[in-house]
Formats: C-alpha cells, structure tokens, sequence
C-alpha cells in the first residue's frame, strides 16, 4: 500500500532564516518547569498544516509577512516560546524567558500539494517541512509548494508544552492574525500544581514511572532488527462506529478512542505471533490530560486549568499476553484498556504523580513504557488529538486542508495519535510511529478500515 512517487522526492530550497521576537520587550526571569514538565524527556514535537486554498490571491511573501507579524505579537503572551531552556544549579531545565525568539525559515518545495505524499512523512515531513528546532523553544518555516500553495509547520520543545498547549498557541497565533482577540489567554501560573505536603504517592506509580538512574543501560539495536517508522492513516466516521459497536457489550458503550486503542492493541499481538517474536507480552499505553481531573467542581480552578500552559500529562498502561489479546475477542480487550484507564482519570493519581516527581528531584523520571516499554515485547502509546484545532488554524487565507502532528519521538515503544479530518465530519487522521512489521501487518489486516493517506480524502484539488 501507498507505493512512493513523485511526492517522495523533491527538492526543498531555503531562501530566508530570521529570528521573530515579540513585538513588546520582555523582562528577562526564570521560568521554573513544573513537576509534570519534568516527565518529558528533552524531545521536540511538529505539527504542519497544508493550505489548498488562497481566498485573497495572496503572494507568499504576503503570507509569511503576516505570519511573522502575528507570530511576534502572540508571543507577548506566549512568552515561553520565546525564551530557551537551560539548566540551573541542581541540574534541572527551566525556561529562562529572555525572548530570544523564534526561528522563521521560508523556503520553496519543487512539488504540487496533490503530488505530496503525506501517506509517508518519514521521507516528505521529517526534516523537510517540518523545522529542525535547534537551541530555541519553537521553530517555524512557511514552505511555498510549486502549485502555490502553502504549507506552516511548527515545532517546539515537549518539555515546555503538551499538544492541548501547542494547540491554544495555534488557535491564538491565526486569532491574531485576523486582528481577532486572544479567545484564551495562557496561564502559567505553576502553583496550580504545587506539590502536597506532606506527599502521597500510590504504589501504582512506581510501576507507571522510573528515575532515569535506576533505567538499565541502553540497548544496541541489531543491523537486521525492526525499526519504527512513520505513516498517516484515514478512517471514516462510518468505519469508527461500527468499530466502536464492536467493542461495546449491550451493558457498557466504549469510546471511540477506547474501541481504536483496543483493536490497535489486537494487531500488534497478531503481529508478534506473525513474526514468531520470543516475546509473549505486549504493553499499551493511552495518554491522559489532566486538567479536567484536577478540578472536580471547582468552577474558578476550572478556568485556570482550562487555558493553563504546559503538560498536565499521564501515560497509564496495560500489559496482556500477546496469545490472550490476539484470542479473545475485541469487547474483552476494549474492556482491559478501560480497565487501566480508571485509575489514571481522577485527580488522586495525578496529585500523586505530583507528588512522585517531587519525591524524586533533582532525579528526573520517565514514563516506563517510553523508556523501557518493550523490553517485554512490543509496546505502544496512543494518544487522543481529538483537540486538535485544524479547522481553527486559519491565518486570514482560508482554513487548511490538511493539518497533523510528527511526532517520531525517540522511545522505544511506537505511538499513535487520532486526530479529527479537518473536514469536521466525524471521520479521523491516524499518525502513526510504529515498527515496521507492525505496520506491515496492520495495512494487510486492516485494509477494509485504515487506508493511507492520499489527495482522494481530502479537497486538494
């Protein structure tokens, strides 16, 4: 499926780098991380949307002027991506928020917006549309196709920002744009996840998350070992409800994202069995936002949380035998992943993963399943983009057409990330970082339901 082509390989020229501050001077101060900060590792997010249509005939020299504009003003309030992570003297990262800015590249890409194969970001995405970020918090590059369409793609430090975060920027960033106000000014007020004293920490944790000290060393991967790789996904509302019928028991409506976590969860056991893996477990992850646990009825804290800036993250997981999941049938595994949800969708478990990190500091910790989750067997983390704003995107030259995360993050287990089409009706795109083999068998298996990415589902035309 999804053969390369012309859209594989193209030739991408850059022709401007500058640097946007913000528009106002900023006082320079320390900007500690908070405690769920502290779980990420120093890895850097993307995301890119492709702009088919142009309402106003704008030149993209025009386009990347009023994006630069708007990017300098929106940091006023976003100030932290305009600053840079350091450490201070115990060793941990904080944003030291001096307003360095941000890198804008502009460049030109010899291929048609139709011609681009988003199916395979690995060879059209990474390191070409997507900014390499160097020494600075968040990176930009406005990329002219041949056809005269645009692409923006931005990306920026995990450590400093979750996707529900990035996603307030961007919706900020084209509110500017069009001389709108700022719908939902951040929040970076740390205290709202303050530490308890004194701490409580469930044991339950301790199997969830690891000081960095105590991570065994790190494994060489053999030369004819699987590798991860990237692909983008289409699936219809039509084919994610009847997957979620199939997942739901007359008693118990799963959710979609439960149904597709556990139908994802099948396929990579069946594809331990298919390449007669020694490994007879498999563990899966589901990331939680924590915003709307912390709250609970608290109407003012409601408000805070609601635009707070950073990660308020949870990475619960579940390991089964591969033989079980691949057995059973997809209602019984639907039930497992909400069976590990449970415990992390309340505010006790995210107080206490506070608690967990302080307990440890300066010690640094990581989620197992990131750093360690397929030393067992294959793992894999999903993650729910159902926020993600494509349709709100819009810098005053119409909505995009396509919009997605890149996310290769380096961990040793896969990950996933659902998103919304932009085309708002139901129907979702499906990143995914997964080892080869994974996909392989998924793209056979699956083929009735997961379909590459092409110009056929979406208006590039």
């Amino acid at each position: 499926m999804g053969a390369g082509g012309v859209g594989d390989q193209f030739i991408l020229s850059v022709s401007k780098r500058e640097v946007v501050a913000a528009v106002l001077p900023l006082q320079e101060y320390w900007l500690p991380l908070s405690n769920l900060d502290l779980l990420l590792p120093p890895v850097d997010v993307g995301v890119f949307f492709c702009y088919e249509k142009n309402v106003h005939n704008l030149t993209f020299e025009s386009m990347a002027s009023v994006l630069k504009k708007a990017l300098a003003q929106v940091l006023v309030s976003h100030y932290a991506f305009a600053g840079e992570v350091v450490q201070n003297s115990v060793g941990e990262p904080e944003i030291l928020c001096n307003n360095r800015g941000v890198e804008f590249v502009e460049a030109f890409a010899e291929v048609e917006l139709r011609d681009l194969n988003l199916y395979n970001p690995d060879d059209t995405i990474e390191g070409k549309l997507v900014p390499e970020k160097k020494h600075r918090v968040f990176a930009v590059q406005a990329t002219e196709l041949r056809c005269g369409r645009l692409v923006v793609a931005c990306s920026f430090d995990h450590r400093v920002a979750d996707a529900y975060s990035a996603n307030m920027f961007l919706v900020s960033w084209a509110e500017v744009a069009q001389s709108k106000p700022i719908s939902s000014p951040p929040s970076l007020r740390r205290s709202l996840l303050n530490p308890r004293r004194p701490g409580s920490i469930h044991p339950s944790l301790d199997d969830m998350y690891i000081p960095v000290t105590k991570l065994p060393p790190p494994k060489h991967p053999q030369p004819d070992s699987d590798h991860l790789i990237s692909r983008i996904y289409y699936i219809t509302a039509e084919q994610l409800s009847q997957l979620q019928s199939l997942a739901s028991t007359k008693g118990c409506r799963r959710t979609k994202l439960e149904s597709f976590s556990a139908f994802l969860w099948k396929m990579v056991a069946r594809s331990a069995i298919a390449q007669s893996a020694d490994k007879k477990m498999t563990k899966m992850g589901v990331v939680v936002d924590g915003r709307t646990r912390l709250i609970e009825g608290d109407e003012h804290k409601a408000s805070l949380m609601g635009s707070y800036f950073g990660n308020v993250l949870s990475i619960p997981y579940g390991a089964e035998q591969v033989d079980e999941l691949n057995e059973k049938p997809l209602e019984w595994v639907a039930d497992k992943v909400h069976e590990f949800l449970e415990g992390a969708v309340t505010k006790e478990h995210f107080l206490g993963l506070i608690d967990w990190v302080e307990a440890h500091r300066p010690v640094p910790g990581l989620a197992k399943i990131y750093c360690n989750g397929s030393e067992d067997g294959p793992a894999f983390v999903v993650s729910s983009g159902q926020r993600f704003p494509a349709c709100k995107v819009d810098f005053g030259w119409g909505m995009p057409g396509f919009g997605s995360y890149h996310f290769p993050w380096g961990g040793d287990a896969g990950y996933v990330m659902p998103m919304p089409s932009p085309t708002g009706n139901g129907d979702w795109v499906v990143y995914m970082h997964l080892l080869k083999g994974q996909v392989e068998l998924i793209e056979v298996e699956a083929a009735h339901f997961l379909r590459p990415l092409t110009s056929t589902y979406l208006n590039f035309y």
